[in-house]
């Protein structure tokens, strides 16, 4: 079996950003996420970049049966995971109460099981290459998120997932980081329904700097990568204030901004 990195929503923004990154330090990577055509052109930019041509799976891991056509997908192409890069996921904006239902539970469908899923699946092989795995969360996932509510408890699990799966594997030389970035100006924004202007422009980063940053923090064997002074001062606040005023003046934030409309 030949081992390979497999990096998950890797049709745009951070994911193509982080493909490009692990492409130009010599791994041989698989590129997964719905959209083929988009697959396909980054794997010939990696490509006429001087590297090695990816591997194209396009898959719906938020669907049920998603991460198992993956898996059966690599098992037929004789390859196996070393390192694991869960970058696929989404989150809306809008009171939890007054969003659909069913697109809420499909963040945590896509955001959660099936970032699980990949990463219990995968573990044997990525023990036995002494690889990694790379989770993308956010700076959303260290503090409570009104106005995105089910997005931010998504992330909280993946920071916290990842800092427990980090000390289980540590012994067995397995890396295991997440990827904690701020606002980010990809499709993301788009699907999620943010105006341009919602986050403060201090705390925004390219998805090319984001990349770069966690791709060399995961390299290190850190545990947290947060790109960005400001974003790691974000993730401290709630730490050092009370919960609640954290919480209070989220929400304030979120009602002057639903007022605005």
């Amino acid at each position: 079996m030949l081992p390979v990195t497999l990096i998950t929503g890797a049709s745009s923004g951070i994911g193509a950003a982080l493909a490009h990154e692990f492409a130009s330090h010599g791994h041989a990577l698989v590129l997964t996420a719905r959209r083929a055509p988009e697959l396909n052109a980054l794997a010939d930019a990696i490509a006429a970049n001087g590297h090695a041509r990816p591997r194209v799976i396009a898959a719906d891991l938020g669907q049920p049966e998603g991460v198992a056509s993956l898996a059966a997908a690599l098992q037929e192409a004789g390859l196996e995971v070393s390192i694991l890069v869960n970058n696929a996921g989404f989150g809306l904006l809008g009171d939890a109460a007054l969003l659909d239902r069913d697109r809420q539970l499909a963040i945590v469908a896509l955001n959660n099981r099936a970032l699980t899923d990949l990463t219990l699946r995968f573990i044997p092989g990525i023990t036995r290459h002494k690889g990694g795995i790379l989770n993308v969360a956010s700076i959303a996932g260290f503090m409570p998120g009104p106005g995105m509510a089910v997005y931010h408890a998504s992330k909280a699990f993946v920071v916290s997932l990842t800092e427990a799966l980090h000390e289980e594997l540590k012994a067995d030389d397995v890396k295991v980081c997440a990827l904690c970035p701020g606002p980010v100006a990809t499709e993301f924004n788009d699907r999620a329904g943010v105006p341009h202007d919602y986050f403060p422009a201090a705390l925004s980063r390219s998805a090319e700097a984001v990349a770069r940053a966690g791709y060399a923090g995961f390299m290190a064997g850190h545990r947290i990568v947060v790109p960005g002074k400001p974003n790691r001062i974000a993730t401290l606040l709630p730490r050092l204030l009370p919960r609640g005023l954290v919480l209070r003046f989220l929400g304030w934030r979120w009602s002057k901004a639903r007022r605005r409309g």
